[in-house]
């Protein structure tokens, strides 16, 4: 075989030729194979001769061999393969003899670490075995626990039950027991010591349970029941007595029994004990209240009622004391009164001040103090005084009532009315004597404003008690001053001007009166305004402007007749602006009226020193509207007459209208006045003069020349201007 491979190679077979690789390994292969390998070979059921052979399979794992790297390397460098083969092997069996010797060189470490591995085996035995033991005791120990948790829970729901069994049990024994302490304080304790009030309650929650028990059929309740009950009935005998030796207290003269009401406001709970445990009792003891209370009112506002009476002005309006009427030496309602302190009928005065704060709920007359002094008060101060004492104690009374009696609502006000109600119908019986022969018109208005603004106070301070009464007041005094109102209408309508004396220019009293009485009026109907009065003071207005022209018409010349009117004019504007608004009708209708007739009086004062010169402007201005001035360019005789008049008299005419009209208004301002708006009108004509000469018809005159220039005449007119 080695022959055959010399052979080969010695034939000169170039194995790096790549046709010849595969047929080299090929037949190296079948070489390999010869001899030893041929008896081994089994070659199974391979049947060469059958058609099915695919040699393909063969050629792919040859081609695959062939791409290793070392045979690609062997085949490259030509080395032959069974050569490497050999040496390979040898390589191997070095190796293996060398492992064995490394082995048997170690091979007591190698015994060494088997019997360490074999310690560690049997140690991890017995840790798994532990481990098992662990894990079995665990699973008992969770037992037990959940074990453990059942029987927590079990007790914690018995504790609970039994605690809640516990407290209801405790308060109902609590509520059972009767201290001892409680019995020796509702027997021998005073009933104002604080431990009786607070023993009184203690007692009071027993009753009220001891209640609740004996409905519910409790057994337990019977044990008591005779101890709570003689109890019951100690404080109620202590409670009666104190309370109504309070209110006998109120009955002792000259007692302040608002002392005693607070007292008992400290023990509200007193009645409180009696309402709820023995309504007998507690009727009792609120009838002796309303009884004594109502006496104890009647009995001070009749007093206090008359001893006011007492020092009222003696000298007082009655049915004659009207506006119309005439105004003699007996009856002078302007004049110096007899009395020092006399009111008067029409006039406000001092009187408004009755309804200021400050007035209103000021501190109430004392009679005797007032007789001490000589002092006389007007009806509506001593109105005033009897009602704000009347508010002050009403307003008390029902909060006392709502607070001790506790009611509330149309309980309180019968409450209220049953202890004022007599005092309350005894003002109101007084009130209609006195109304019905009262004529002083701003007494019975103040008195109605009076109510309103006390009904205004109750109501903020949310005391409905004297509602009622406030009405019932304004019932009576309404109706009573519409027809004072209406009456002095009357009497203005029905005033014969031929029967009130002597005719004079300056204001007359009748218009005087009026002015007073409306300017009153209007100043404290601002407040609280009444649709009625003012239609009532709408005609009066319209009666006094009636009588007004009717007395002017008396005059003879119509001069007279407006100085009449705008003294008359002016002296109502001014009374009515001293009280009323700006914007009141009645000072807007006199200011109409006042600017007409001054405008009128301007006119008539102007024409008889320059009639002649106004006559012809306003004839030439009208011509002028038209476009027929020249119907008076034959005119020029007049022209020059009314030029050298105006030259040579103006500066004499100015100064005598002046003094004249200074003469005849009693208001030196509104006589200034008129003075002003006489001069203003004068420069105004002579202006529209100047502008009707210098048109083309009288542009030829020569006269022209001797006209005043406008701007002079302005400054020399200013020199007649009255300073003040």
């Amino acid at each position: 075989m080695a022959e055959e491979e010399i052979a080969v190679v010695g034939a000169g077979v170039d194995v790096n030729t790549p046709g010849n690789a595969t047929e080299l390994a090929m037949a190296y292969l079948q070489d390999e194979k010869t001899d030893a390998d041929v008896t081994n070979l089994n070659l199974g059921e391979l049947d060469l001769t059958t058609d099915e052979l695919i040699l393909d399979e063969v050629d792919t794992h040859i081609q695959a061999n062939l791409e290793d790297d070392l045979v690609k390397e062997a085949l490259k460098t030509g080395v032959d393969l069974r050569q490497y083969s050999k040496q390979v092997e040898a390589e191997l069996q070095r190796i293996e003899q060398a492992s064995i010797k490394d082995y048997i060189k170690e091979s007591q470490n190698i015994a060494l670490l088997h019997n360490q591995i074999t310690s560690c085996d049997s140690i991890l035995e017995r840790m798994e075995d532990m481990l098992s033991g662990f894990q079995s005791d665990l699973s008992s120990i969770s037992s037990e626990i959940q074990t453990l948790q059942q029987q927590s829970v079990s007790m914690n729901v018995r504790l609970k039950n039994r605690q809640a069994v516990r407290s209801h049990l405790s308060q109902l024994v609590d509520e059972l027991v009767v201290p001892g302490v409680m019995i020796s304080t509702i027997l021998d304790s005073p009933v104002t010591e604080q431990e009786f009030l607070e023993q009184l309650h203690e007692l009071n929650n027993k009753i009220n349970f001891a209640k609740e028990l004996s409905f519910r059929e409790t057994l337990a309740c019977s044990d008591i029941q005779d101890i709570v009950d003689r109890l019951k009935l100690k404080a109620v005998s202590k409670i009666r007595e104190f309370i109504l030796q309070k209110i006998y207290s109120f009955r002792k003269p000259m007692t302040n029994y608002q002392i005693p009401q607070n007292t008992l406001l400290k023990y509200r709970f007193f009645y409180q004990f009696l309402l709820a445990n023995e309504r007998t009792v507690a009727k009792e003891i609120r009838d002796e209240y309303v009884d004594t209370m109502s006496k104890i009112y009647y009995s001070y506002f009749k007093s206090y009622s008359g001893r006011l009476l007492k020092v009222q002005y003696e000298e007082v309006a009655d049915k004659d004391d009207l506006m119309g009427v005439e105004d003699t030496a007996k009856k002078g309602f302007f004049s110096k009164p007899s009395l020092k302190s006399r009111n008067t009928i029409f006039t406000l005065g001092q009187r408004g001040s009755i309804l200021s704060p400050a007035e209103l709920e000021g501190p109430i007359l004392v009679p005797h103090t007032a007789q001490r002094g000589d002092s006389r008060y007007p009806y509506e101060t001593l109105f005033r005084s009897q009602h704000y004492a009347l508010l002050d104690n009403g307003c008390r009374e029902h909060l006392f009532l709502s607070d001790f009696f506790m009611v509330a609502g149309n309980s309180a006000l019968d409450l209220f009315n049953s202890i004022m109600g007599k005092t309350l119908s005894m003002f109101l019986k007084s009130m209609s004597t006195y109304v019905s022969d009262c004529y002083d018109s701003i007494a019975v208005f103040l008195c109605i404003h009076i109510i309103l603004r006390f009904r205004a106070i109750t109501a903020k301070r949310n005391i409905p008690a004297l509602d009622k009464y406030w009405e019932a007041v304004l019932e009576l005094l309404w109706p009573r001053f519409e027809l004072i109102l209406e009456m002095n209408i009357h009497s203005i309508r029905n005033t014969d001007p031929q029967k009130l004396g002597v005719l004079d220019t300056r204001p007359h009293y009748i218009t005087r009166r009026y002015a007073e009485f409306s300017s009153a009026i209007v100043s404290i109907n601002q407040t609280f305004p009444n649709e009625r009065t003012n239609a009532l003071l709408g005609q009066l207005q319209v009666e006094v402007e009636n009588f007004v022209l009717k007395m002017a018409a008396e005059f003879p010349s119509r001069r007279d007749q407006l100085i009449f009117l705008i003294n008359n004019y002016d002296m109502m504007l001014s009374v009515l602006m001293e009280r009323a608004a700006d914007d009141s009708k009645e000072v807007e209708g006199f200011q109409q009226l006042l600017l007409a007739r001054t405008q009128e009086f301007i006119e008539e004062i102007l024409s008889p020193p320059f009639g002649g010169m106004i006559a012809f402007v306003k004839e030439a201005e009208a011509l002028m509207e038209k476009g027929q001035l020249d119907r008076l360019k034959n005119e020029e005789a007049r022209i020059t007459q009314l030029i050298r008049g105006f030259s040579s008299t103006w500066k004499q005419s100015v100064e005598s209208m002046s003094q004249d009209v200074m003469r005849s208004f009693t208001n030196f301002k509104n006589g200034t006045s008129i003075i002003q708006g006489a001069l203003t009108q004068l420069i105004q004509y002579y202006h529209g003069f100047h502008k009707v000469l210098n048109q083309p018809t009288f542009r030829s005159l020569a006269v022209r020349s001797e006209l005043i220039n406008l701007h002079h005449l302005m400054v020399e007119v200013k020199k007649h201007k009255p300073n003040f």
